[in-house]
């Protein structure tokens, strides 16, 4: 199981955007919905680690949030409210989301496996570098781009020439992330075993 925990970075200084967040992502196809667990936190849990990478993509892209993974089991059956949870990876997850804060990427995870664990975490600082570094534009690109977008298509929602959408990605880092997520996908799964 995966127990994502995350909180709000510089909320003492920003809005609350908690609210905003629990509405973009519920219908995000989760064991447990994300749901707020104190203050500015919010938590959730998945059994698929490709649903995992994605929201880690996701809320990477919000620039708001450290992220916290926790990989391992949790006590069944799940209670119908996410923050009444208990279970190793529960306790993984919170390790993560503290170690995130400080963390070059704003992302960590822990898990019962700590050498796989290890290798999860080395392996999402290392595509979070990448998604950090975008510019605006990139990003646009990017988005266009996972969503299923050809490069024609994208060039056409951003009006711009197709050579340019090609630019925009190869600088945004797209080809690293594609090449990445399977790989992290892997390693999320081999820390799950």
């Amino acid at each position: 199981m995966y127990v994502l925990t995350v909180d709000q970075r510089g909320s003492r200084r920003d809005i609350d955007r908690v609210a905003n967040l629990l509405a973009e992502l519920r219908a995000a196809p989760l064991l447990r919905k994300f749901e707020r667990t104190a203050g500015d936190e919010v938590q959730a849990v998945a059994d698929d680690a490709a649903i995992v990478l994605d929201l880690a993509l996701n809320l990477l892209d919000r620039d708001n949030w450290s992220i916290g993974i926790g990989i391992g089991p949790v006590e069944t059956p799940l209670p119908a409210q996410t923050r009444a949870g208990r279970g190793p990876a529960f306790e993984h997850a919170r390790t993560a989301v503290e170690r995130a804060k400080n963390a070059p990427g704003r992302i960590a995870a822990d898990g019962v496996d700590t050498e796989s664990a290890s290798d999860v975490d080395a392996a999402l600082t290392l595509l979070a570098t990448i998604v950090l570094r975008r510019t605006d534009q990139g990003a646009e690109a990017v988005a266009l781009a996972r969503a299923g977008l050809p490069q024609a298509e994208i060039a056409t929602e951003l009006g711009i020439s197709k050579q340019a959408v090609s630019q925009r990605l190869l600088t945004a880092g797209w080809q690293a992330e594609l090449a990445g997520r399977p790989l992290l996908h892997r390693l999320l799964e081999r820390a799950d075993r």
